[in-house]
């Protein structure tokens, strides 16, 4: 399986399985899965069950991340992602997943797992699975003269005596070991990536939290690498959730605009696309939906 390239950037275009569900649900609080969680988000279809071998899980190009562990996460903006929308060197993510928060990339064979307020269907955040892997992504807002992340990581330390703190390729990041189904106790890697005023926070479980070398983690730090965060201009407290909203394929973010443009020539308005939550969200209430992301005709599938 490998990860797919994604053309020219915006601005320049202008011209263990099971152990790795439970740790996921066991960081976010959310361990209940409801089967009606389908009226709060949208599925995706599998249609390429496609398989390739493990060393074709991550492709030859350019790494978006360093090769070996380092104390300071330098470059991100400039080489290494994840990227800000507003970033000229950011990858064309016309053809990424929109969460609202972020946009994410494509990569065969993923699920993409999305919490929800049962109540009110607002999307609250969510999780990519991959092979006996998984990657939580949250989004947070961050002050506009300093990074979030190194203050986040020191209450993480703070908080679990067992939690330990180790260089990564995405500088540094915490070791965490949480209890799972059974009083099990497995270990996540948490690290977090730093952007303008905003801080990009992802929790591995499975293969990418312990096996550095393995094509799962190299697979996920990949993706990880390439997300798109859209931080917005609504006024938000530093670690604030960034608001999001239900995925929205890149083609209904085209039907989208042709239905604009039709209002605009005095036709049916058409296709609209969900709205992102303005200010900080409140999460009661969870349910969870899980879908499956394969190639296919890119994201279409998504209705």
């Amino acid at each position: 399986m490998g990860l797919f390239g994604f053309g020219k950037k915006k601005h320049q275009n202008d011209d263990d399985d099971d152990e790795a569900k439970d740790v996921d649900k066991t960081v976010d609080d959310a361990d209940k899965v409801d089967d009606e969680a389908d009226d709060a988000t949208d599925e995706v279809d599998e249609t390429d069950d496609t398989e390739t071998s493990d060393d074709e899980d991550v492709d030859d190009d350019e790494p978006e991340f360093p090769d070996e562990p380092v104390e300071d996460y330098n470059a991100r903006g400039e080489i290494y992602g994840p990227w800000d929308i507003d970033e000229e060197d950011a990858p064309d993510y016309d053809e990424y997943l929109d969460m609202g928060s972020y946009y994410l990339p494509f990569m065969k064979e993923i699920e993409l797992r999305v919490k929800a307020n049962r109540a009110s269907g607002q999307v609250l955040g969510c999780t990519i699975s991959y092979k006996s892997s998984s990657l939580e992504i949250e989004a947070f807002a961050a002050p506009k003269t300093m990074g979030l992340w190194d203050d986040m990581r020191e209450d993480l330390l703070a908080s679990n005596s067992k939690a330990s703190e180790h260089a990564g390729v995405f500088g540094m990041e915490v070791k965490l070991p949480v209890k799972v189904k059974g009083g099990k106790s497995v270990t996540t890697r948490i690290v977090g990536v730093d952007g303008p005023r905003w801080m990009l926070r992802g929790i591995f479980s499975g293969r990418a939290a312990t096996q550095p070398s393995s094509p799962e983690t190299k697979a996920l730090n990949k993706f990880f690498s390439e997300i798109v965060v859209d931080r917005g201009e609504e006024p938000l407290a530093p670690r604030d959730f960034i608001p999001m909203h239900p995925p929205v394929s890149p083609e209904q973010r085209r039907k989208a605009d042709e239905a604009a443009a039709a209002a605009e020539d005095g036709d049916d308005e058409g296709h609209k696309i969900p709205k992102r939550v303005k200010g900080p969200f409140v999460a009661d209430q969870q349910t969870e939906v899980q879908t499956t992301i394969s190639r296919g005709p890119m994201f279409s599938e998504l209705r």
